[in-house]
């Protein structure tokens, strides 16, 4: 199907649906496109390199450009970083879910390098969205959460801003609405003190 015949068939289907037939796409190494908190993303599984080459392909994003990563649970960002600074965990339980993005040192035998830009941190997020914590769920591993646009393009808060071009290169179209509508927040935690390198929807 043409991007437009996608996104027309996703729109009508029933959402349960949706999100099940999205997670089926992850889960077997696809990319989709979908809604978050802040803005729409696009991913794919952070254990399938394939999938991961294949997206940074799609965006035409620099190979040594990290990409943040969405996950469903702290549990679950606990499994991917090495150590979580003790004076960072009170702005996570405060701001996730939400639109704070966290880098954190990597578990590099867990992240593969193009996710972490070739560096040893990684960018971890809990949306507060049903959507893409859906998925994560069902999968059981955490997505890539990058905005859905080629790369330098304009972010896509909304369903008529992503390019056609875009979404007739991926597998999967998730249609939603985003409710921050706002880039998220970006802090390095893997110096001490945390520097904030994006100010975002939250305000630290």
């Amino acid at each position: 199907m043409k991007g437009k015949e996608k996104l027309q068939l996703k729109i009508t289907s029933n959402m349960n649906e949706v999100i099940k037939k999205a997670a089926e796409v992850v889960k077997q190494g696809g990319i989709i496109i979908y809604p978050t908190d802040t803005a729409f993303g696009i991913g794919c599984r952070i254990d399938k390199e394939d999938a991961i080459d294949k997206l940074f392909s799609i965006r035409e994003r620099p190979i040594n450009k990290a990409t943040p990563v969405l996950f469903s649970s702290f549990e679950m960002v606990k499994e991917f970083v090495t150590t979580i600074p003790e004076d960072v965990i009170p702005l996570l339980e405060k701001y996730w879910p939400g639109a704070l993005t966290v880098i954190l040192p990597a578990d590099i035998q867990k992240v593969p390098s193009l996710v972490r830009g070739g560096g040893l941190g990684i960018g971890c997020r809990i949306p507060n969205h049903e959507i893409p914590l859906q998925i994560i769920s069902s999968i059981g591993v955490p997505i890539i959460g990058t905005s859905a646009n080629f790369a330098g393009g304009p972010t896509p808060y909304i369903m008529a801003d992503i390019d056609p071009r875009l979404m007739s290169l991926v597998d999967l179209v998730v249609p939603g609405v985003t409710n921050v509508q706002k880039e998220s927040t970006v802090i390095d935690c893997t110096q001490n003190p945390w520097k904030i390198l994006r100010n975002g929807a939250v305000i630290l």
